[in-house]
């Protein structure tokens, strides 16, 4: 009971936050320009933005496929895209339960031994997961890299701004290696201390299988593959952010975007993914206006024209395809 307590004032408290971002970053929108936007907008490039988005969820799903087929091979393509879609679609309301949904649709459909017990547990599957998480990581930290190196001129203030507000580029050494080695000590104080109680026992069962779930990316056959899909992700994200900038090309403030500015549109996107709000409400809103303003000088309101038909675009998929997904696990999987 308390636990649940817990957990409902943690989703109130981030549900909050999200509402306070909206307020801040809509505040300054012109309304009258907004409805202006809408009308002069393009809506066959957001309908393709929204194809786009579906595309990304299932080579996700394909991508994850590859990651579980060493630990349980019966794991099927349909469950992996069904899982991620509710995933997607959770998220929407409660942040990061999304997660737990699409972990665990894929142990409740995953085969059994000859014990009859399953393959796919939840420790080995949230392994799979946290591989799947670090190659988007460092996707996205390699992106920002070259983003400085290449184009210091051009983007190098909004990254500056961005480290000085989260307390400058030493402190985020420190605190991720402070991160770092306190991990490394529960890992070594668990294994030392796992025949000594219960308490112990499990939690270095539970290390050992993320483990299982980690290497099963060295177990996975044509690794090349999987490197194919992550690039392929990233480039419908690209895509995606492209259709948005053609849905807009006919409002002054946002003719001058190439497609070359959507690519780094985006992959500033998929930073507010940190802030662990409902659906990135606010987040991402924040995050896209900012840069906006910061490279190219579009006042903050101006550009949540384009944040909104990019996120709001994204949520309405979606939704749709959760609830697709969620309608065929419930029913027609059982059936």
């Amino acid at each position: 009971m308390e636990s649940r307590v817990k957990n409902h004032l943690k989703y109130l408290f981030w549900a909050a936050v999200a509402v306070v971002l909206v307020y801040f970053c809509f505040r300054s929108i012109d309304w009258e320009q907004f409805a202006q936007a809408m009308k002069e907008c393009r809506w066959e490039y957001v309908l393709l933005a929204m194809g786009f988005g579906l595309l990304v969820a299932f080579i996700r799903g394909l991508r994850w496929q590859m990651l579980l087929k060493p630990i349980d091979p019966a794991t099927s393509a349909l469950t992996c895209f069904n899982a991620y879609n509710i995933c997607l679609a959770a998220n929407l309301v409660f942040p990061r339960a999304g997660e737990v949904a699409r972990l665990g649709y894929v142990v409740k459909n995953s085969s059994k031994d000859g014990s009859g017990q399953r393959r796919m547990t939840l420790d080995k599957a949230l392994g799979t997961l946290l591989i799947e998480r670090g190659w988007d990581i460092l996707v996205a930290a390699l992106t920002g890299v070259a983003m400085l190196v290449f184009a210091r001129e051009r983007f190098g203030g909004f990254f500056d701004g961005l480290f000085k507000g989260l307390g400058g580029t030493r402190t985020l050494w420190m605190v991720s290696a402070g991160l770092l080695l306190l991990l490394g000590v529960f890992i070594a104080l668990a294994g030392k201390k796992k025949d000594s109680s219960a308490f112990w026992g499990k939690t270095w069962g539970f290390l050992t299988g993320i483990g299982n779930g980690l290497t099963s990316f060295l177990k996975m056959e044509k690794g090349w593959l999987f490197l194919l899909y992550t690039l392929l992700i990233w480039f419908l994200y690209w895509l995606t952010s492209a259709a948005i900038v053609w849905a807009l090309q006919d409002i002054e403030a946002f003719a001058s975007l190439s497609f070359t500015d959507a690519f780094f549109i985006a992959m500033v996107g998929s930073f507010s993914t940190a802030v662990p709000v409902p659906g990135g409400f606010g987040a991402f809103h924040g995050a896209v206006g900012g840069f906006l303003k910061s490279v190219w000088g579009i006042p903050m309101g101006t550009g949540m024209i384009y944040a909104t038909l990019n996120h709001e675009s994204q949520v309405f998929i979606q939704a749709l395809a959760g609830i697709a997904s969620y309608i065929h696990e419930s029913f027609f999987r059982k059936s």
